[in-house]
Order: structure tokens, then sequence, then C-alpha cells
């Protein structure tokens, strides 16, 4: 709460102090400040990410089965729905919006407290002077630990979309791979899905934050409307998101390929890696790439 204000000597002015006093809003700082931008970017993560499992759906089958689905996004929805039906666009919906509101939440939440952090550590004008390696650091620190959350969720859905009769969505698809592989199956992919995430998010932020500085450069932000600051925002995420889908790629291929199914007995997670890595290629890598720079400037 803010101190009471100091008295005036007049009981008028007093009186106006105190009124204002009480219906300026308090700034928010610590958890109460936190908190907030964590709800905001778990909910706005899984319904999202959410909203676009068909997208992702169609993604990861040209990613697992390039010989079959070779037709590009729109001839993918058309092949799962003659094969499958129109319900299999769905597959995985319930891993995706849970594993992305977890992800959400530690991500824009751990990117704007670290990025406080790094003011109070190295001054603001220094953090102002460098805030690209600020902007950098603070979304990779915030995406190693939203992935440690992630890394199961995202299994599971790529489990349940590589194999549409493995289990009935996240309850049994999770307890499933859970008691037949055990906890090691989760994060069987968690090397490929920093590689992917951690990538994707630092250029997600720095280039979305770039180009909003260009663009207020030329617009005044002070008098540009509600409507049109939401349009800047908008236009800048979505050239971070062709931006974040280009370097993340190759990885999210990887990551696909990984889950797909459990290695072979003694096989390690790294030679698993090197092995897909060597089969794919640098073409290979970038298979889906068209329904994944959609997806992600849509995300």
């Amino acid at each position: 709460m803010a101190p009471a204000p100091t008295s005036t000597g007049s009981t008028k002015v007093d009186a106006l102090v105190q009124n204002v006093a009480a219906s300026t809003p308090e700034k928010l700082t610590g958890f109460a400040l936190y908190s907030r931008f964590a709800l905001a970017g778990a909910i706005c993560c899984s319904v999202t990410h959410g909203g676009l499992t068909p997208v992702d759906v169609v993604k990861t089958r040209i990613q697992l089965d390039p010989v079959t689905y070779n037709k590009g996004l729109i001839g993918g929805f058309r092949q799962v729905i003659a094969k499958e039906g129109a319900g299999a666009l769905l597959t995985g919906f319930g891993p995706t919006a849970a594993g992305y509101f977890l992800q959400g939440s530690l991500k824009f939440g751990g990117y704007e407290l670290f990025k406080q952090q790094a003011i109070n550590l190295i001054g603001y004008e220094n953090a102002s002077n460098n805030r690209t390696a600020v902007y950098l650091a603070s979304s990779a620190l915030a995406e190693f630990f939203a992935d440690i959350a992630l890394c199961p969720l995202e299994a599971t859905r790529i489990r349940l979309v590589s194999e549409p009769t493995y289990a009935n969505g996240l309850i049994g698809g999770f307890s499933k791979m859970m008691k037949n592989e055990g906890i090691g199956a989760f994060y069987a992919g968690f090397g490929p899905i920093l590689f992917k995430q951690v990538p994707y998010t630092m250029a997600k932020f720095v280039v979305f934050e770039k180009v909003n500085e260009m663009i207020y450069q030329s617009v005044d932000k002070s008098t540009a409307s509600s409507g049109m600051q939401t349009t800047i925002n908008l236009g800048s995420g979505l050239i971070a998101g062709f931006a974040a889908a280009i370097v993340s790629q190759p990885a999210d291929t990887m990551l696909s390929k990984i889950n797909k199914s459990k290695g072979l007995p003694g096989e390690g997670t790294t030679s698993r890696l090197i092995k897909i890595a060597k089969e794919l290629g640098i073409r290979g890598s970038y298979t889906g790439i068209g329904a994944r720079l959609f997806m992600v400037g849509t995300l």
C-alpha cells in the first residue's frame, strides 16, 4: 500500500490528495506481477496451440511419413480426413492444450522475471545498452524450465498422432507410456525439444522486440491508438514467428521422429539422434516447413 500522504495544512487539499491517492492503481511487483504474466502466457499458449491442433497433426504426419503425405498442408488435411475422418485432426488436443498451458506460464512469466533480474543485476542503463543479450539470455533460461514441464506431454502428443490406435486421449496415452516404457520415455526427446524450443523462443522474442522497436521509430507510440498498437504487435509477431520456425525446424522434425516409437534394445538417445540426423539430412530436416510456417506464424 502507498504511504499516507503528508498533511498540507488544508483540510480540503488533504481530502483531494487522499482521493487522488486512493484512485491511483497500486503498482504490481513480485508474485502479484509475474503470476499475471504467467497466467496470460498459459491461457494464450493453451488456446492458440490447442486451436491449431489440426495443423499440428498434418505437420507431424508430413514429417513422419513424407512419402504418403506429400501433397502439402491442404492436401494433408484431405488425406487425413479421407483416411481417418475429421475427428483425427484433433488427435493430441489434450496433451497439446495441457502441455502448452504449463509451457506458456513458465516461458512468458519466466521471460519477464529474468529480464527484471538482469536489470537488477547489471543496472538499467547497462541492461538497456545490452538489451539484445538480455532478451536472448532471459528467453533461453525461461524456455529451459518451460521445456521440463512440456516434454512429457509433447512426447504423449506425438505418440498419439503417430499411432492413432495407441490410446484414447491424454490420460490413456500418458498412463500407457509410463507403464510400458517408464519415465525415461517422456524425456527421450528432451535434447531435441531444447534444440527446438530454446532457439525458437530466443528468435521469437528477440525478433519481436527488434521489429517492434524499428516500427516505433517511425510511429509515435504515445499517440498511436490501441487498434494500431495491436496491429503493430500482430505484425511483429508474424515476422518473429516465421523467423522462429525457420531456425527451429530441424529440431522439430527430429523431435517428431524420436517420439514416434521407442528405440531398439540397448540404443541410447544420443545414438538415436545421430542416426535420425543422418537419415534426414538438411533437406529432410525441413520436411513440413510450409505447414509449420503457417502454424507458427498464426501462433
